[in-house]
């Protein structure tokens, strides 16, 4: 049984396609998917921040749509 360190995961990473899975590389591959998700849960949480301060999309067009 291998035993390696929790923190070594330079071989899992790579061992998708051979190539870094965090590396920001442009156009259609394995790691666009990953960096898609990243940027809709940051995409998310703003949104989500942005209607806490109460600039709320949702509520304004509820209140047109009611009156």
């Amino acid at each position: 049984m291998e035993t390696r360190s929790s923190t070594d995961i330079s071989a899992v990473a790579k061992a998708y396609n051979g190539v870094d899975r965090n590396a920001f590389i442009f156009g259609w591959n394995p790691q666009a998917e990953l960096w898609n998700g990243r940027l809709a849960m940051i995409g998310f949480i703003a949104y989500l921040m942005w209607d806490l301060f109460g600039y709320s999309v949702l509520r304004d067009v509820l209140h047109m749509i009611r009156y």
